[in-house]
């Protein structure tokens, strides 16, 4: 295996090598993290090539292991995913923040996020008995330095 002291100097066979000294809780969380990671590396070079269907794929895929092993998610948030997958125009859906309820984020194609973010939340409302909110959002600059 390789030398490293953060599961970010790892790789998937390298776990499996471990698998063996670890719970399945503990190998459950370390193995999305070190897929988390992967993903990211991959996240960028689709978003480099403009290739939003791998990105969304991505999406999808984090939120799997999110829900399956990292244990964060909630009835309420696999709902908002798994309806927003099932949209047209949504190319990916998962949550976000700390886990445990909150937000999902959702790539969908800008002509289809009107007609989405309505059948979004009359299907959510059904799906759960709950009010969801929904927000059309944009990329643009993250952080940066400002001078006068």
């Amino acid at each position: 295996g390789r030398d490293g002291t953060h599961l970010r100097d790892f790789i998937a066979s390298d776990l499996d090598a471990a698998r063996g000294g670890m719970s399945e809780v503990v190998y459950r969380r370390a193995r999305h993290v070190i897929t988390e990671n992967d993903r990211t590396r991959e996240a960028c070079d689709a978003l480099s090539a403009g290739d939003l269907a791998r990105f969304g794929i991505l999406m999808n895929e984090s939120d799997r292991s999110l829900r399956e092993d990292y244990e964060v998610t909630n009835r309420e948030l696999d709902a908002m995913t798994s309806i927003a997958r099932s949209l047209p125009g949504c190319l990916g859906s998962r949550m976000t923040g700390a886990g445990f309820g909150g937000c999902t984020v959702s790539l969908v194609l800008r002509d289809d996020a009107d007609r989405f973010c309505a059948e979004l939340s009359r299907h959510y409302q059904e799906a759960t008995g709950r009010a969801g909110e929904t927000y059309v959002t944009r990329a643009a600059d993250g952080a940066g330095v400002i001078s006068g």
